[in-house]
């Protein structure tokens, strides 16, 4: 078996931070298995660098290397591209094509980003694992494959697994083994060297002198807190290289390819401020559904007053002041157009004979005194109810219903269509 010293040495990996050289023991040590490993960490930490060590070092080195980035294939395409297709199997598919496990069978897969996974093509995924078994995109034949899978990560997936974003039984999988990368913040003694073999390596390509760090530019260095870790120190070193002509770069100099170079403190999120703005939705809301069932009962309670004691056109002058009130003040020219018909509130129907001014409460609205004794009826309860006697009454007849009614002979089809009378 190598030495941890003699893999740095192999895949160019620099650093001596005790973190980072647990992580490749145990890239070492699993190496000669077949067990599934979930590399873990930021990203720009080099994760890719754990597979081709477990690759290289296992029975499968003579097998092919395939590197999948899941995050940069589209959703309608990575179960293609994974697992192949049938010719036809959808728009484009004009011929069978093989995916990448049927292609590496007998190598290694390395599934980059495996957090950002479509649900459907993890179910899929999880067949692989468990029986090494897939189903090609538009065929039924189910075919085998013998590949090993390693999978990198730097999504939490604790809570994608709470926000339903990624299966809880993929996961445990993937992560029989889990080899975590440090961030190049936690690695403070690997950054100026990191920082002088990379700007040692662009000395080189560019055919020019090595930059140098000044003390106080190395207490920047070692301060900054390196979001984008190991992949930004490359990106700021080969700037400094090509750009600036003294080759003796100070913290001034650095500062400028550093930014928010004052702000390295963690942002504070507050995840209780969405919830606080549901709850304060949710109340006022409740709020106006009370004033509405206020409403609601002041208008049941001035129409029964008015069935008894007034007429007709009063009714409907109330219920249109009622409505004015529950909807509010409307600038809409139109608004006065509105009618309570076109509302679908029923009103007490209006009597056709000139000479009656009064509603016969007694013989043609008998059945007001049940209404206002079943208090604990619904709204809809009452509107079917009186829709069903008015049709009674009128033997069928939906245009002398819905005249009685004050409503369009229209609204009353609908009606009758909504409560399958």
């Amino acid at each position: 078996m190598e030495s941890i010293q003699a893999i740095k040495q192999r895949f160019g990996i620099i650093g001596n931070d005790p973190k980072l050289n647990r992580a490749i023991e145990k890239a070492i040590q699993v190496a000669p298995t077949d067990i599934s490993v979930l590399v873990t960490g930021e990203s720009g930490v080099g994760k890719e660098s754990i597979p081709k060590i477990i690759h290289q070092l296992s029975h499968r080195k003579h097998g092919k290397y395939i590197a999948v980035n899941c995050g940069a294939i589209p959703e309608g395409t990575i179960d293609s591209e994974l697992f192949g297709h049938e010719k036809g199997a959808f728009t484009g598919a004009t011929s069978t094509r093989s995916g990448y496990f049927e292609v590496a069978d007998g190598g290694t897969i390395f599934l980059d980003e495996v957090g950002e996974l479509p649900l459907t093509t993890q179910v899929r995924l999880l067949r692989v694992l468990e029986n090494g078994e897939f189903i090609k995109v538009g065929s039924s034949k189910v075919q085998k494959t013998n590949v090993r899978i390693v999978a990198a990560t730097n999504v939490n997936m604790f809570e994608a697994i709470k926000k339903e974003k990624f299966r809880e039984d993929l996961y445990y999988r993937l992560s029989t083994i889990e080899i975590n990368l440090p961030a190049l913040r936690e690695r403070k003694d690997d950054i100026h060297l990191l920082f002088r073999k990379f700007a040692s390596d662009f000395a080189l390509k560019y055919k020019m002198p090595t930059v140098k760090l000044t003390d106080d530019a190395v207490a920047m260095l070692l301060k900054y807190r390196w979001n984008g870790n190991i992949r930004q120190l490359r990106n700021v070193a080969e700037q400094v290289s090509v750009l600036e002509h003294n080759r003796t770069i100070n913290a001034a100099t650095l500062q400028h390819y550093l930014p928010n170079t004052g702000s390295n403190l963690p942002a504070v999120v507050n995840n209780s401020k969405s919830e606080s703005d549901f709850s304060s939705e949710r109340e006022i809301l409740y709020k106006v559904l009370f004033d509405m069932k206020s409403d609601l009962n002041d208008l049941k309670k001035l129409t029964m007053e008015l069935m008894k004691n007034g007429s007709a056109s009063d009714v409907q002058k109330e219920n249109e002041h009622l409505i004015q009130k529950i909807y509010g003040d409307n600038d809409d020219e139109n608004f006065e157009t509105t009618t309570v018909e076109d509302l679908e509130v029923l009103s007490i129907p209006q009597h056709t004979e000139p000479n009656e001014t009064t509603i016969d409460v007694e013989d043609k609205y008998h059945f007001a005194e049940e209404i206002e004794e079943e208090e604990t009826l619904s709204l809809h309860d009452k509107e079917l109810e009186l829709i069903k006697k008015s049709l009674e009454r009128h033997n069928g007849k939906r245009k002398l219903a819905a005249a009685e009614l004050g409503i369009s002979e229209r609204t009353l089809y609908r009606k009758i269509k909504q409560y399958d009378l």
